[in-house]
């Protein structure tokens, strides 16, 4: 159950529809769906018009007066899950299957376009930290490295902690502007593997140097156990985050170059799509 909580809406969604793709990929929908009318028609209309609604998430952002509607931050929830709950539909409305021409095209702009919004969602999860979604900077951890001085004295066994978190955090940026670019980021994530095994050791080892018999009550010792490997971690993590930025910054802006147009060609793919169909 506490599991189920840690999880967010938004992947339990996520991975909702995947169960669902793939149980109608197993399936044979041709016996109850067919794209030309009924349910499958349904289904091509809502997914499309899902797909337009899409447009919103960037007018809201843009455009001050749709300030109404919602906040910027609730709209991108929305794009998200529009973003995968429209080719879902869309999926299901094509029975999972190709067909003309012009239905091909726009399947694959389709689906061309919804990966490349996973993409860029992980890339914009990378960039943005979980307090107020602002940007972390080293300026921010330089902060909470002064506040884990004082969470760091409450553990008897570790009362250096935070002296050790500035060495591991020296060491996870060592040379690192002389890495290139895109290499940034692999290996800032392996650095702060390894340093995330060094810290833990250095706790366990503090912890039997300060209790050798272990005359503590070993509830109480696994609490601070924890208690200090989670803010250990979680600054490595934070570290991590910030050292990434430049690289997945740079991605971010790669994936927004390509990702309008592609946008763009499913909408002119899915009106041809739309016409051929009602006209021919």
């Amino acid at each position: 159950m506490r599991v189920l909580q840690s999880i967010s809406p938004m992947i339990l969604f996520f991975f909702a529809c995947l169960i669902l793709i793939f149980v109608g990929m197993a399936s044979d929908l041709e016996r109850f769906i067919t794209p030309e009318k009924g349910l499958g028609y349904t289904l091509g209309i809502v997914g499309g018009s899902a797909m337009l609604l899409l447009l919103l998430y960037p007018a809201r952002k843009r455009l001050r007066w749709l300030g109404p509607i919602g906040t910027i931050k609730a709209w991108f929830q929305i794009h998200m899950a529009l973003g995968i709950f429209g080719p879902m539909l869309i999926l299901f409305h094509a029975n999972f299957r190709t067909g003309a021409t012009n239905s091909n095209v726009a399947l694959y702009c389709m689906l061309v376009v919804s990966g490349s919004g996973l993409f860029g969602r992980y890339f914009y999860s990378r960039i943005h930290s979980e307090f107020y979604g602002k940007q972390a900077n080293l300026a921010d951890l330089r902060e909470r490295l002064d506040r884990l001085q004082q969470v760091s004295g409450t553990l008897s066994f570790v009362p250096d902690l935070a002296e050790q978190l500035k060495v591991v955090e020296a060491a996870l940026l060592a040379n690192f502007n002389s890495i290139p670019g895109l290499l940034r980021a692999p290996v800032v994530a392996w650095r702060a593997a390894v340093a995330r095994r060094r810290i833990g050791k250095y706790i366990r080892r503090a912890a039997r140097q300060h209790d050798p018999g272990r005359r503590a009550a070993p509830e109480r010792m696994g609490r601070e156990i924890k208690a200090a490997r989670e803010v250990a971690f979680r600054h490595i993590d934070a570290v991590r985050r910030v050292a990434e930025l430049s690289t997945y910054e740079r991605l971010f802006s790669l994936w927004h170059v390509l990702h309008l147009p592609l946008f763009f060609m499913l909408l002119v793919a899915g009106t041809v799509h739309v016409i051929a169909v009602h006209v021919y």
